[in-house]
């Protein structure tokens, strides 16, 4: 590994690839800092979470040899920025959605470092939980969880954006195709009690299939994966098919395969599964080939599993438990089939997303109830996790987003 994996340029033009799905990105996941100049430069983390204790986005200095975060400002946002999004074609532009205030706000990084609100706008519904970037076109998605829709919006070239549709999770005037799952997830540990969402209709992740040809959501409280074809010109969405979980799974986050478009891997939240699909990229059609639990064996009581982070190589995946309080890590084969390896402690209560380093040698946990950001160290060879020494305190975190200078 060279030492310019870690140039801001670099990482850039890496992430403008992912975004992509280029097949030849290289396996830095996971990759030991390298030494040099390059290795050097530093990067930024931004981190949202709820109010009333979380007053905005936090700003930190993240140290590249060590992975340690020195405060660096707040930019106040009472709104509960929950999801923040950087915008790998626009360096220096972070998206945050506002689940507190049913709005979207565009940000652009300043040469120190702080943040410019660029605009304000409502997220067209209520409670948006998440928000994802087309790969190719100037789209955004923006799902709800309070009101089951997804927004899409367009992106100018400056950032802002600007309402197309927004589409509902199921058709309404069937009640058959809105009905809730059932309250207990068939597939739990005995004796779960992890109880939320099935009252009702609850889109909670929306993200385009790396070709951009389809936009999928999951809906936590109908245990459905939907997808749509996607118009890259009109921003358009076309007829909906769904593809039915486990009963009462909720199925929050999901990725895909960063070397296989066709796979992608799905988070239950109630389950506490994770979900092994295949998309035909044709057809648009998911099929389920595997479920295995995110706990450890002879695991019993109440889990809410929360994030899924896959590694950039497409080695390893990271699964975060609530209640647990672990960080689930699983090796992914040749073919794609994930295995359980291990679970690490996250030093903290309730670990709601985590993010990784612009090299991947550190991972950034947010602990919601512990009201801090744990630092880890991840290794190269293995893909573990381990402690880096570091607990930086922020009120209520949600998400983190890592961004280099513009």
């Amino acid at each position: 590994m060279t030492d310019d994996a870690c140039n801001p340029a670099f990482f850039h033009a890496r992430q403008r690839r992912a975004l992509l799905l280029m097949a030849a990105l290289s396996p830095l996941a996971g990759a030991a800092a390298p030494v040099g100049a390059a290795a050097r430069a530093g990067f930024k983390v931004y981190v949202g979470g709820y109010a009333p204790h979380c007053e905005g986005l936090y700003g930190f200095v993240a140290d590249p040899a060590t992975g340690h975060l020195r405060p660096a400002g707040l930019t106040p946002n009472p709104h509960s920025p929950s999801w923040l999004q950087a915008d790998p074609r626009q360096p220096g532009l972070l998206y945050t959605a506002n689940e507190g205030g049913g709005s979207v706000h565009v940000y652009r990084q300043q040469a120190d470092g702080t943040l410019q609100l660029l605009q304000s706008l409502p997220s067209g519904g209520q409670g948006p939980v998440h928000l994802s970037l087309h790969p190719s076109a100037g789209f955004v998605f923006v799902p709800h969880y309070g009101s089951a829709d997804l927004a899409v919006l367009r992106r100018a070239a400056d950032g802002r954006l600007s309402a197309v549709g927004l589409h509902p999770s199921c058709n309404r005037s069937q009640a058959e195709d809105c009905r809730p799952g059932p309250d207990r997830a068939a597939k739990a540990p005995p004796g779960s009690y992890a109880i939320s969402g099935h009252e009702a209709p609850h889109m909670h992740m929306a993200l385009s299939s790396p070709d951009g040809r389809w936009v999928l959501a999951s809906d936590l409280g109908r245990d459905r994966l939907a997808v749509w074809p996607f118009n890259t010109e009109t921003g358009a969405l076309g007829p909906r098919q769904d593809l039915a979980l486990s009963p009462g799974a909720g199925p929050r986050h999901f990725v895909f395969h960063p070397r296989d478009a066709a796979q992608l891997y799905l988070l239950n939240e109630e389950a506490s599964t994770l979900a092994w699909l295949q998309l035909e990229p044709q057809s648009g059609r998911l099929s389920q080939r595997l479920e295995i639990s995110a706990l450890p064996e002879g695991f019993a009581g109440s889990n809410f599993a929360s994030d899924l982070i896959a590694s950039a190589d497409g080695r390893f995946l990271y699964a975060l438990n609530r209640l647990h309080d672990s960080i689930a890590v699983f090796a992914l084969a040749a073919d794609g089939t994930p295995r359980l390896l291990t679970h690490e402690w996250t030093r903290g209560s309730y670990p709601r997303s985590a993010r990784f380093s612009p090299c991947g040698r550190w991972f950034y946990v947010c602990n919601q109830r512990s009201d801090h950001v744990a630092v880890f160290a991840v290794d190269a060879a293995t893909g573990l996790p381990r402690f880096a020494g570091q607990y930086v305190p922020v009120p209520s975190p949600a998400c983190a987003e890592v961004m280099v200078a513009a």
